[in-house]
């Protein structure tokens, strides 16, 4: 089992910046995928961001986001800038030993979640 604790969300103003931390423990492999995503009030859970071997972004935070990992301390972080009020939600940290590209952005893979934490962007 692989637990994922997320933390950093919080309120912002629109043009604003965070940075989401998700600390892993348990039987962590650097080997695996690590993904970011989001769920806003009355959406289905969206993919934001992955990170293997190499980085994968939505469409809609491409320039915006950065995803990074540190091995050594079993943390993925999600940077996020020029945010506004449709990045709103609660972000979701995962893990799946899966390494298909075109699987990454489906919610299916990932075996382990964290709990959420809370990002509100105000206008």
């Amino acid at each position: 089992q692989v637990q994922l604790v997320e933390s950093g969300g919080g309120l912002v103003q629109a043009g604003g910046s965070l940075r989401l931390a998700c600390a892993a423990s348990g039987r962590t492999d650097s080997r695996y995928t690590m993904g970011w995503f989001r769920q806003a009030p009355g959406k289905e859970r969206e993919f934001v961001a992955a990170i293997n071997w190499i980085t994968y972004y939505a469409n809609s935070v491409k320039g915006r986001f950065t995803i990074s990992r540190d091995n050594a301390k079993n943390t993925v972080y999600l940077q996020m800038n020029s945010l506004n009020a449709e990045d709103t939600a609660v972000y979701y940290c995962a893990a799946t030993p899966n390494s298909r590209d075109r699987m990454i952005p489906t919610t299916t893979i990932y075996e382990f979640w964290g709990q959420g934490t809370q990002v509100t962007v105000s206008s």
